[in-house]
């Protein structure tokens, strides 16, 4: 029976192990620190993201990238090696975070290229000093030679899969998967990193690859390691870059059976919801009644760090009041794992992090409020984003009831018992309601406009009645469009 057992739980951690977060209890939410050192995120894990209660970091590509000038964000995104050395840091700084966040509670997810390597040149050097000939497509640093590779051809056809896999996404040079050698490679790498201790990937480009030979190279990832506070069995996070606003010929359920997805079109529709263009009664049935994939397999966040530079409805840090409201509905939402994105500050789309004269990057220093500096714009640093962390650690595991809206463009839920959260995005008119609660008798800070501080609100304050009902009030000229409290923010 003992025996039995053991092999029942075993299996149920292969099965569900990719789609679980890891995270220790009490935390939540992942949050993007695009672009940022090694050793800042270390810093960042132990005097911020773990104090407030966050889950885990989305770090950048830790592999060694080409060097393209003038040094834009993307050449993270051109791999010339699996070595660890980028201009975030070394491998040993690498490491060195990696165990500081873990052992301050927060997880490690690095972003993964392993689509393919650079796009074409004569010859290129990289971060660590590797070098190429990617129109032979030669990567000694791997090494790879023309073998490795599928043959040279655009994407030019998106209802053809072939195409869409085999082909070269706008010219960086595609890997052949279906070799043994590659996928060993690949397996390889991923599996330092999970000796290393993080606890899960973001893929990117899944979509230009065949779930299939995924599937192998997955399957031969070691298990997390449990000197870093995983139970034994763990399987890494898996979150897949499949980008599916439905009719493709390749679909994100063709990636469903080997992790979470990266939900675009919950990128799209919340824009559109909070820039005006759709009414907020709507969400009532937001996720799955959206056409949505299912809570359990989506990745949920309002921006990331492609498409908040491809305009359009997406919200970004420069439509701040709509931006905070919009983040403020992911976390408080029942529908999928949020991610949330922390910025540096760009005038035009491929513009790279803060960098010094010689490239070098810049990383964030902080003013008095704990804000960014040095042309970062660390929206998880803006209270009314890290107070809705803190809000949905307080609500975790809470039902969606008790839904109000007026019709329109002001709307208000509860989760279960223990947190309520109201939101005006009516142009010219103010909200002012009595509305259920759900929360216990007493005095509540609102955690958007304040925090809960020596015993007093040093924002707005909420008086909740015996039968859970209070007066909310959200003008519409005010900073914020949202309000939110919950049982830990309680006089």
């Amino acid at each position: 029976m003992k025996m039995f057992l053991a092999f029942f739980l075993c299996l149920l951690a292969t099965v569900s192990g990719q789609w679980d977060t890891h995270m220790v209890p009490g935390h939540s939410t992942i949050v993007h620190l695009f672009e940022w050192k090694w050793a800042d995120i270390a810093n960042e894990c132990e005097n911020f993201l773990g104090p407030q209660g966050f889950g885990g970091v989305q770090i950048s590509p830790p592999t060694e990238n080409a060097v393209v000038e003038p040094r834009p964000w993307w050449e993270r995104y051109q791999p010339i090696s699996y070595n660890f050395v980028t201009r975030s840091g070394d491998e040993a700084e690498l490491a060195d975070m990696i165990s500081r966040c873990n052992a301050a509670g927060v997880r490690i997810y690095p972003d993964i290229i392993f689509n393919h390597m650079t796009g074409p040149a004569e010859f290129l050097t990289g971060t660590g000093g590797s070098t190429a000939e990617p129109n032979n497509k030669n990567f000694p640093g791997v090494p790879y030679s023309a073998i490795d590779f599928n043959p040279s051809c655009d994407i030019t056809n998106y209802d053809d899969p072939y195409n869409v896999r085999d082909c070269e996404l706008v010219g960086l040079k595609d890997l052949a998967q279906s070799t043994d050698y590659v996928r060993a490679k690949i397996a390889e790498m991923l599996n330092r990193l999970i000796d290393m201790g993080v606890a899960g990937f973001r893929i990117d480009a899944a979509k230009h690859m065949w779930p299939g030979d995924m599937q192998v190279i997955l399957d031969q990832l070691h298990d997390l390691n449990p000197d870093h506070g995983f139970n034994p069995g763990s399987r890494a996070f898996i979150a897949q870059e499949v980008i599916d606003f439905g009719g493709g010929v390749v679909s994100h359920t063709d990636y469903l059976s080997l992790g979470r997805i990266t939900e675009f079109r919950f990128s799209q529709e919340i824009g559109r919801a909070f820039r005006g263009l759709n009414e907020l009664k709507w969400l009532v049935s937001w996720g799955e009644g959206w056409g949505f994939m299912a809570s359990g397999s989506a990745l949920a966040f309002v921006d990331n760090h492609d498409n908040q530079r491809g305009g359009g409805d997406i919200l970004t840090y420069k439509q701040p009041k709509n931006y905070k409201m919009a983040t403020a509905f992911n976390l408080a939402h029942t529908y999928g794992t949020p991610r949330i994105m922390s910025s540096f500050d760009f005038d035009f789309s491929d513009q790279g992090p803060p960098a010094d004269a010689s490239g070098n990057t810049v990383g964030p220093g902080f003013n008095a409020d704990g804000t960014c500096t040095n042309g970062w714009v660390c929206e998880h640093r803006w209270r009314q984003i890290y107070n809705m962390v803190g809000f949905k650690n307080a609500v975790e595991g809470e039902t969606l009831n008790d839904w109000w809206d007026n019709g329109s463009n002001q709307i208000a839920f509860c989760r279960g018992n223990r947190g309520f959260i109201a939101f005006n995005n009516e142009f010219g008119t103010d909200l002012v309601e009595n509305l259920q609660t759900c929360l216990p008798a007493g005095t509540y800070c609102d955690v958007i406009s304040g925090d809960l501080e020596g015993g007093v609100c040093t924002g707005k304050s909420v008086g909740v009645g015996n039968d859970g009902v209070a007066m909310i009030l959200i003008g519409n000229d005010e900073l914020d469009g949202v309000l939110a409290i919950h049982v830990n923010a309680k006089l």
